[in-house]
């Protein structure tokens, strides 16, 4: 059968965008037909079949422009500081932080193609092959997956899947948008594999974004569902399928396919599956010297120093960030000739908490860096770290915090304290909703839900570093300009 299998040749589909009138282009797969498809019992067919849309997941997730820059630089965790005119880039990131984007900002109009160029290849797939229940059900889930990052960026986005018959869609509500997420779960979990699967989703992984979609309940629809969130959470962490990693680290490891805390990844490589670029977004330009790289950094992405001093100096996770002295990989210390004047520092490099000003002369070394997942020796632009987009920690967190507003303290002091002890943390003996969105944030830094979180506990709109009180309408971000130009049946997000 594996020879059969190795004569399938997919086409690459028709892009989908939804600027212009969308018509189904049939995926074709040369000399195997749909029925040879449902008639095959050979679940590696299968595999070929979705790849293609699993691919359009690992895209940009993990590089820069995309949604993972919006989430990230939008909230407290993260600046880009323009020093001078390197990342001045037009203004966009600087309106990032500060919380006074325009619905123009290409990085809008990116995130909103990456995840409906993904809906636009699983629509393919599913009217190529609508008898293959066990490939239309994964796939309505992975469909459902990207409207979760839909709903939670832009709220009131069109609704299209298979059955759509073409012509410029118009927005459904938010509230339509959310019963579409969890009615694609609901009637399609229980044809998904419980295999550990990790990089493709399965039963638990269904089941972990039914927990996400229900903590943020209340902010989507009005309507809290705490119950539910905990519900589902407790599927996850029940099913044994998936444990806390003795070594945090070893979830954001080069070679991190063993961990047994991820849930679900996005398998990067950096010769076959490139697009994670986090080394080359975060490390000064030195810091090729220090791992020996191909490529100079950019030295963009820091964290906020009131965010990295948050961590106690016994957790952990402070590791999370690159801080101090800077050497080469030889030991010898790195000397930044280029080194500002006015930098205290002067020329050793030395990555310092405090950033000077967000712009326009941010001093070359201020911020400590996002050291978090392995900058591999010698490695090109491109990471080989898979990206976990669902790890346990996550799911353990959302049961605790589902519980307390539930009024179950005791309950979430044993699930949030599982995840203090593995970081080195004392126990917590009692609990506040502070408390919990603390944790969440010094357990999930760099994993784009700081930004989501910071709305469900009323934070978003308080000011921070270089960032007046934001207005409550920039809780959802602009359906992008280019998008609504190109489709007048599109309509603006509040504010905007």
């Amino acid at each position: 059968m594996l020879k059969y299998i190795s004569k399938i040749c997919l086409m690459v589909p028709v892009v989908f965008l939804l600027g212009s009138c969308w018509e189904l282009d049939q995926e074709v797969l040369d000399g195997v037909t749909p029925e040879d498809v449902a008639n095959s019992n050979n679940p590696e067919l299968i595999d070929v079949l979705k790849a293609s849309a699993y691919s359009r997941i690992v895209g940009s997730w993990g590089g820069h422009n995309s949604i993972w820059s919006i989430y990230e630089i939008a909230s407290d965790e993260m600046a880009i500081p323009q020093k001078g005119a390197d990342w001045e880039d037009g203004g966009l990131w600087l309106r990032m932080h500060r919380h006074t984007w325009s619905p123009s900002d290409e990085a809008f109009n990116n995130s909103w193609n990456y995840c409906f160029t993904a809906i636009g290849e699983i629509n393919n797939l599913i009217t190529s092959f609508p008898d293959v229940e066990a490939l239309v059900a994964e796939l309505k889930v992975l469909r459902a997956l990207n409207y979760l990052w839909l709903i939670d960026s832009f709220g009131n986005v069109p609704i299209v899947t298979e059955a759509s018959t073409g012509g410029n869609p118009t927005n459904n509500s938010r509230q339509e948008v959310f019963d579409f997420i969890e009615s694609s779960i609901m009637d399609n979990v229980d044809l998904l594999t419980k295999a550990n699967t990790k990089t493709t989703i399965n039963y638990y992984t269904a089941h972990a974004m039914l927990a996400k979609l229900y903590l943020n309940a209340e902010i989507y629809t009005g309507t809290a569902r705490w119950a539910d969130a905990e519900a589902a959470a407790d599927v996850v962490i029940n099913s044994g399928m998936y444990s806390l990693s003795s070594n945090f680290f070893s979830n954001f490891a080069t070679r991190n396919g063993g961990s047994t805390e991820n849930i679900l990844t996005l398998p990067y490589d950096e010769n076959n599956a490139g697009g994670f670029n986090l080394v080359q977004m975060t490390l000064h330009y030195l810091s090729q010297n220090t791992y020996n790289l191909q490529e100079q950094p950019w030295n963009g992405y820091a964290s906020l120093e009131e965010f990295y001093n948050g961590f106690d100096d016994n957790d952990v996770r402070k590791q999370s960030f690159l801080e101090g002295p800077q050497f080469a990989a030889d030991g010898t210390r790195l000397n930044d000739i280029s080194a500002e004047a006015n930098d205290p520092d002067g020329e050793p490099l030395t990555f310092t908490p405090e950033i000077n000003m967000l712009a326009p002369n941010a001093l070359r070394q201020a911020g400590v860096r996002v050291g978090k997942f392995e900058f591999a020796s010698g490695s090109p632009s491109n990471m080989s770290n898979d990206y976990p987009l669902i790890r346990l920690s996550d799911i353990i967190l959302i049961k605790a915090e589902a519980a307390f507003r539930q009024g179950n303290t005791a309950e979430a002091l044993t699930a949030i304290n599982q995840v203090r002890t593995r970081a080195n943390m004392p126990e917590y003996t009692s609990l506040t909703l502070e408390d919990i969105y603390n944790e969440r944030g010094y357990e999930l830094f760099a994993e784009a839900s700081r930004r989501t979180d910071m709305i469900r506990f009323g934070k978003w709109n308080e000011p921070w570093w270089e960032k007046g009180a934001s207005e409550p309408f920039r809780a959802l971000f602009p359906i992008p300009l280019q998008q609504i130009n190109a489709n007048p049946n599109l309509t603006q997000n509040p504010g905007y």
